[in-house]
């Protein structure tokens, strides 16, 4: 397992000196950028993305200090980890003054050039430059817009669909809830139905059991009373 860990530590290792030298070399060909612009915003994007795997590297190293069993190993990759964040922070540093003067110098340049008179086609040339990326600009914000929009629609379709389930749930819960209501209702006209036969059943019980009385008294009379 050390070892395995000790493999992982080198190649990150590597990596990041890797990662750190072509940061220096993108540096200086941003030093030595003459334009136009978009060149240098390609650099810089360059740039970006390296800082971002480099930090991403740098953090890597990190935790594989802090899983470490000796003490001594782990306060070893630390105190590396830490020259190379230190070493970031001054590429970053430079990366940003050698970004302001090529700037800057570009700038000049095309400042000289219109004030000297500089010929139509390289004034044409930074014009149409501008409105690349003014067009590029726009592009890229009315395609925002079109999947916001593609978003929201698809979210409106959900929402739709939501609401068409839930109405058919609520209708056939009123349709159990009326066949419910049809059987209560016949449910009650059976229990007054059944009340009244038991009523006409306890009457007709009752006059013949007073003519069955009736019937045994005037049988008795007769047997007791002949006359």
């Amino acid at each position: 397992m050390a070892a395995s860990r000790d493999v992982h530590v080198e190649i990150c290792h590597q990596e990041i000196v890797k990662y750190d030298l072509e940061i220096k070399a993108l540096i200086q060909d941003i030093r030595e950028c003459g334009g136009p612009i978009t060149t240098l915003n390609d650099l810089n994007a360059q740039v970006k993305d390296k800082f971002h795997l480099l930090r991403l590297r740098i953090q890597d190293l990190e935790q594989m200090a802090k899983e470490q069993d000796k003490e001594s190993d782990k306060q070893a990759l630390l105190k590396e980890m830490e020259c190379h964040k230190k070493q970031m922070l001054s590429n970053q540093t430079v990366w940003r003054k050698a970004n302001l003067s090529c700037k800057m110098a570009i700038d000049n340049s095309e400042k000289d050039e219109l004030l000297d008179g500089g010929d139509a086609t390289r004034q044409r040339k930074v014009t149409k430059e501008n409105l690349a990326q003014s067009t590029s600009g726009i592009t890229e914000s009315l395609m925002s817009i079109s999947r916001m929009m593609s978003q929201q629609v698809q979210q409106s379709e959900v929402a739709m669909h939501t609401l068409a389930t839930s109405s058919r749930t609520i209708q056939e819960a009123n349709e159990e809830f009326k066949s419910m209501s049809g059987t209560i209702q016949l449910g009650r006209k059976l229990i007054t139905k059944y009340n009244r036969r038991e009523l006409t059943d306890k009457l007709l019980i009752f006059l013949a059991l007073a003519l069955f009385l009736a019937t045994v008294l005037y049988i008795l009379k007769k047997r007791l009373f002949p006359f």
